[in-house]
């Protein structure tokens, strides 16, 4: 007969221990051992079996074959799964409460009818779910809807649909009676994390759950479910924005660093294939701190309007603050500009802007976050038909970056008619080819002589 003992495990590294402490012995996190009942068989798998199942074999012997992908018609999307949803595969869509999750799976599901989807959701009413359906433009679908959080009940209604993807909405609702604790627990949602990525790969059908974040944006629930899953995909943006962001966490079929950009709407969530044009939607003639930066997420160039308002300090403490940017490297680029340059900000007031919503890290637009700052503070425009590439380092020299002709390009496509690049960029790059004004600068004071003479 099988015993029955207990463990405490910790719900930010997995680490687990026969007895409780307060600190854990291994990630030294206080208060995060939890118990758990383990269940131990009777009698160990003979050394035979084991052999039978799992024999060693040579690296260059290992067939790799090309991984199948499921086209979700979503080019956003699939583009940052790398390529589509893989066969067996576990996503986690995680994100703030009201931001689209729901809907945007929802929507994605409804434009497949080539594939039979089961929606499993433990929040919403089937009613609730259809109304969201009705505003979502779709022709047909082979869409099936079940409420419900208890997990076992959950499997018979997968045996008895029989469905190509499976989604969960939301992980932290579900429970499964062979664990004694209420839904949303730590050990509730890691026994049916486990539970269903044991069925997605005994049966090679993709399951995609949504799950809430905490207060500081992290997945909720032990860390240890980031791990259990193949893909982590988060859904970030501000409710007073229409834009809205899709960054990949983490991906075991892909790259993490593809962004897919989307705009809420009534009927849905739109597709921005082009985020450059709505991002510079507005051009702001005769205004200072305003400068166009050259970004890249992922595989995709776009521009962006990079904001800056420097005003004297009314307090005696200097005030500095970035939307969408580094603010410990928005304080180091202002360091280079005191020391290298010879401006004096010390005593000003530095707000930054990127405009949209947006929170990009490219080290790219460091040039243009400078130029913003200056344009400001000297109360001097930055033609509107100029933008700029290139990362500043601490001696005031402009180093070179990645991909500069789909930068340059980007920058042809939406009519600029000048860009500012490294010298370094240059060196293999035809000048005269292009159909802009390229002006190579190799140091900081060059790039504001460019701009402002």
């Amino acid at each position: 007969m099988a015993k029955e003992k207990s463990v405490f495990v910790c719900n930010e590294c997995g680490y687990d221990t026969p007895k409780w402490a307060g600190k854990c012995p291994s990630c030294g996190a206080w208060n995060s051992l939890v118990e758990k009942k383990v269940r131990t068989a009777s009698a160990a798998r003979s050394v035979r079996d084991i052999a039978v199942e799992s024999q060693p074999q040579l690296i260059d012997e290992v067939s790799v074959d090309e991984l199948p992908r499921i086209d979700m018609n979503d080019a956003e999307l699939n583009r940052v799964l790398g390529g589509g949803l893989v066969p067996g595969s576990l996503l986690l869509l995680g994100g703030e409460p009201g931001i689209g999750k729901s809907t945007l799976v929802l929507q994605t599901v409804l434009r497949m009818p080539g594939y039979k989807v089961l929606y499993v959701s433990g929040e919403e009413s089937a009613a609730q779910i259809k109304l969201r359906a009705d505003r979502i433009e779709y022709s047909k679908s082979n869409c099936h809807i079940v409420c419900e959080t208890l997990l076992e009940t959950v499997f018979t209604h997968i045996k008895n649909v029989s469905p190509d993807i499976v989604v969960v909405d939301s992980i932290q609702t579900m429970c499964s009676e062979a664990v004694d604790s209420s839904p949303g627990s730590v050990s509730q949602v890691r026994e049916c994390t486990a539970m269903l990525l044991k069925y997605a790969k005994e049966n090679n059908i993709p399951v995609i759950l949504i799950g809430h974040i905490t207060k500081d944006g992290t997945i909720a629930g032990p860390k240890i479910l980031e791990h259990i899953v193949d893909v982590v995909i988060q859904f970030e943006g501000d409710q007073h924005h229409l834009y809205r962001v899709l960054r990949a966490i983490k991906n075991r079929f892909g790259s993490t660093a593809e962004m897919g950009i989307y705009e809420m709407r009534r009927e849905g969530l739109r597709q921005v294939s082009n985020p450059s044009e709505l991002l510079l939607s507005e051009r702001h003639n005769g205004m200072s701190g305003v400068a166009i930066a050259s970004a890249i997420e992922g595989v995709s160039p776009f521009l962006i309007e990079v904001q800056a308002l420097v005003s004297s300090a009314v307090y005696g403490t200097p005030q500095r603050s970035a939307t969408g940017f580094d603010t410990r490297r928005m304080n180091m680029l202002l360091a280079v500009l005191e020391k290298r340059i010879g401006f004096k900000l010390a005593q000003k007031d530095v707000y930054l802007n990127i405009a949209g919503g947006l929170r990009v890290n490219d080290p790219a637009i460091d040039l243009a976050v400078i130029s913003a700052i200056l344009s400001s503070n000297m109360d001097v425009e930055i033609e509107p038909t100029v933008c700029m590439a290139g990362e500043v380092g601490l001696s005031g020299e402009i180093r070179p970056v990645n991909r500069i002709e789909q930068r340059i390009a980007e920058a042809q496509k939406l009519g600029f008619s000048k860009i500012l690049v490294p010298r370094s960029n240059t060196k293999r790059l035809n000048v005269d080819a292009s159909g802009i004004e390229i002006r190579p600068v190799s140091k900081v004071e060059e790039a504001f002589r460019e701009l402002f003479g």
